[in-house]
């Protein structure tokens, strides 16, 4: 029979995901994430920024990173510069301020393209979920043909769900987008 439990972490683990890359994508106001995944050089080492700095927001769209070691200041000025996110970090000797500009309607509209592909995949993802599933259940020997339908159903069941809630979170996201 189909693990229905089984499928249900699989597709949740599709929707964290799609969160998570949602909130990379920055919607004119300030967030630590859109430092996610920017590694700095620490003695030799790759170190993730969020890990060798406290991140805070004085402002709305101002950004403020101040480095446990303050020797790696200049290592984590560098390592933003390189990730390109459209900022330019300032660095008063302390911490590195980092001002998330204004975005413009072309800017929001792109944010919007790249949340709705994001979106897309996520749908893909929980499409192969679903085909590796049926492909099990027909597999399967000890099952009859109405239970090899019942199972087929279930699943569609679930997959009708999940691309509801990512139609759900990707609206979220264009209306965060496009609010100004």
């Amino acid at each position: 029979m189909t693990d229905e439990v089984e499928i249900k972490n699989k597709m949740n683990k599709v929707i964290e995901n799609l969160e998570s890359r949602f909130s990379t994508i920055r919607a004119g106001r300030a967030n630590p994430n859109i430092l996610k995944g920017i590694m700095v050089d620490y003695y030799g080492t790759p170190t993730d920024i969020q890990s060798l700095a406290t991140i805070s927001i004085p402002e709305a769209r101002v950004l403020s990173i101040k480095p446990f070691d303050k020797s790696s200041l200049k290592n984590m000025e560098k390592a933003i510069y390189e990730a390109d996110l459209g900022m330019a970090p300032t660095n008063n000797g302390e911490v590195i301020m980092l001002t998330v500009p204004e975005l413009t309607g072309e800017t929001r509209r792109e944010y919007v393209k790249q949340a709705n592909q994001m979106a897309e995949e996520a749908r893909i993802a929980l499409r192969n979920i679903r085909q590796d599933e049926n492909n099990r259940v027909k597999k399967s020997e000890e099952l009859t043909e109405d239970e090899v339908e019942m199972c087929k159903e279930i699943v569609q069941d679930l997959i009708e769900k999940y691309n509801k809630i990512v139609d759900e979170k990707a609206k979220e996201k264009e209306i965060e987008l496009t609010s100004i």
